[in-house]
């Protein structure tokens, strides 16, 4: 079991004693809805069954103790609760120190220190939230240290405050949500506007989800995540004045093709088109996995894809050369770019007997042209953070 390991690492770290907890909470992929959690539309994420696992202890003084057996060569990196702020070479630890201090920020200051391991199943970079996951897995950590009432849609929401303010990554509510509000079997049909959602079963009968892992790091404060959002806050302030709206998400095709024009740069106006058309996209592809048309959602997977690539240009040459040879396959139902892009994953549905194909031939192309192999992950999906013991 991995939340033994973790616990045995902790132990040999920190030493026994104490009330040491351990704890779980899954990664995220998001089946379609890409960039609109920003824009005030619609998201289909749902948790995965890999995440991230943490033990816990609290201390008696004010230090903080994060160990990460995914990056061990770093070693013990300590820290203190009277002194939160973000530090370039702490790397990782902004993360759960972000989550305190957003804590502290609503009013809920842990007065001590705690002892903190870590351990990922979610690659690295690959755009399937391990910082987020890190994030709702330290504020479910923190409600249990210290007693903190809060919901896991609270978390969700301390976890997105953290690392906008905190870390300086402007990202939508998306991830975090995903990762709290996970429910095994379900996906998340979430308004990101109102924060209104449904759970939708996911039946993919003979069929898997597989994750496609394009090995190209990415950082997104470092990429043009932030750009792109303040490229779709221009474009809807121009179209905006023309047609009273307060997000992208509010307006339908229609809308958006009768007053483009209000939107005089070309670059801004296929922003605001990816933004206004994959919203509905993914309205309609709740409502035709409703009717068990898994082939419709897998055409409007596709879709969503080409917008991703010519309308957002967040794709690049790693992720559409996953895609693109995907589409090959027989036996692929949809596939596309999941995530923020410029790197990470792919999410493609898969039917059983194909699996096995997919991922030789996917993969061969993909080493051929790229030059290094992507990885694969068929994957299920999970339900939210937990207290393992």
């Amino acid at each position: 079991m991995i939340w033994e390991k973790v616990l045995e690492k902790f132990k040999e770290l920190y030493g026994e004693g104490g009330d040491i907890g351990v704890y779980f909470a899954p990664g995220r992929v998001n089946m379609i809805g890409e960039h609109t959690d920003y824009n005030g539309g619609h998201v289909f994420p749902c948790a995965l069954t890999i995440g991230t696992y943490g033990a816990a202890r609290r201390r008696d003084d004010k230090k903080l103790r994060f160990f990460s057996m995914n990056f061990s060569h770093l070693g013990v990196i300590e820290s203190s609760i009277e002194d939160l702020k973000p530090e370039k070479e702490a790397g990782w630890t902004n993360y759960p120190k972000g989550v305190i201090w957003a804590f502290g920020e609503k009013g809920m200051k842990a007065e001590h220190g705690m002892d903190l391991v870590l351990f990922g199943n979610i690659p690295n970079g690959s755009g399937l939230s391990s910082s987020a996951s890190v994030e709702v897995l330290t504020g479910f950590i923190l409600k249990d240290l210290f007693g903190f009432e809060v919901s896991n849609q609270d978390l969700a929401l301390i976890g997105q405050y953290s690392e906008n303010r905190f870390n300086g990554v402007n990202c939508g509510i998306m991830d975090q949500f995903a990762i709290a509000m996970g429910k095994e079997g379900h996906a998340i049909f979430l308004d990101t506007a109102t924060l209104k959602y449904d759970y939708a079963p996911i039946r993919l009968e003979n069929a898997k989800i597989v994750i496609s892992c394009s090995n190209k790091k990415r950082g997104l404060g470092d990429s043009k995540y932030n750009e792109r959002r303040s490229e779709c806050e221009s474009a809807l302030a121009q179209i905006g004045e023309a047609i009273g709206i307060n997000t992208l998400g509010d307006l339908t095709e229609e809308q958006f093709e009768k007053y483009k024009a209000a939107i005089g740069d070309e670059v801004l106006r296929k922003r605001a088109k990816h933004a206004v058309y994959e919203n509905q996209r993914t309205i309609k592809a709740v409502e035709a996995l409703k009717k068990n048309d898994v082939a419709r959602f897998g055409e409007l997977m596709n879709a969503s894809h080409v917008s991703l690539r010519d309308d957002y240009e967040v794709t690049g040459v790693e992720l559409d050369t996953l895609v693109e040879e995907a589409w090959k396959v027989d036996g692929v139902i949809g596939s596309r770019m999941t995530g923020a892009g410029f790197g990470g994953c792919t999410v493609s549905i898969v039917k059983d007997e194909a699996v096995d194909a997919f991922i030789d031939k996917v993969g061969a192309a993909y080493r051929e042209k790229i030059g290094y192999a992507a990885d694969f992950y068929v994957v299920e999906i999970g339900a939210g953070p937990v207290k393992l013991a």
